[in-house]
């Protein structure tokens, strides 16, 4: 039970933080917080970094998502270590968001901006910093050794 309100928890803090982004900035705007971290409004139409943006319908993209996190589902009820369960578990959160506001808006909303200099890392969400944290375990569960499940 626990799980599921931290899934609903992480969505919905995702889900909240990309609403009042679309209300209270204007589309492309950006709202310099520090040297190195904006807040801009990005509408983005394709996958990973604007990817294939304007080539695929949002409808296909969300049934490719749907059938990865279906596929890291079963991945996650495979596994017998709780590194590995708890990498998946972030994956499907980050995925579920993602998927939650490209049915609702056809795009998924970006707003987070790191840059250094003239160097700029393309704008993200928390569903992607979910999906981040968990790859991040993912390759830790395959370099240490953990209990299993029971």
């Amino acid at each position: 039970m626990i799980k599921i309100a931290i899934l609903v928890s992480l969505i919905f803090f995702d889900l909240l933080t990309k609403y009042l982004i679309q209300n209270n900035l204007f589309l492309n705007q950006s709202i310099k917080i520090n040297e190195y971290f904006d807040l801009v409004y990005v509408q983005n139409f394709g996958v990973s970094f604007g990817l294939f943006s304007g080539y695929v319908s949002h409808w296909i993209l969300i049934l490719i998502a749907l059938i990865v996190v279906i596929l890291i589902f079963y991945l996650f009820n495979k596994s017998d270590k709780q590194l590995e369960k708890l990498a998946y578990f972030f994956v499907i959160i980050g995925a579920l968001s993602n998927i939650i506001d490209r049915f609702i808006n056809s795009y998924v909303v970006d707003f987070i901006l790191l840059h250094y200099e003239n160097f700029y890392w393309p704008a993200f969400n928390l569903a992607d910093i979910y999906i981040t944290i968990g790859i991040i375990m993912l390759i830790m569960s395959f370099f240490i050794k953990s209990k299993t499940v029971k």
